[in-house]
């Protein structure tokens, strides 16, 4: 998959001190990509736009 489009944005809730950052490109047809900002050149895991959104929604009903 050619990610060479992808707009990367960092979590906010990644710390500021260059620990575990998280960055998601969601500009992606159909997809979202998740990376390691430490490791931009690392490996990038793609899934479906609509699983990312019930993993986000998972995430808020277990923080709730």
């Amino acid at each position: 998959m050619d990610l060479g489009s992808a707009v990367w944005r960092k979590s906010s809730k990644s710390g500021s001190d260059g620990g575990s950052c998280v960055e998601v490109a969601a500009n992606l047809a159909g997809v979202v990509g998740v990376r390691d900002s430490k490791d931009p050149g690392g490996p990038v895991l793609v899934v479906a736009s609509d699983e990312w959104r019930a993993f986000l929604a998972g995430l808020k009903n277990a923080a709730g």
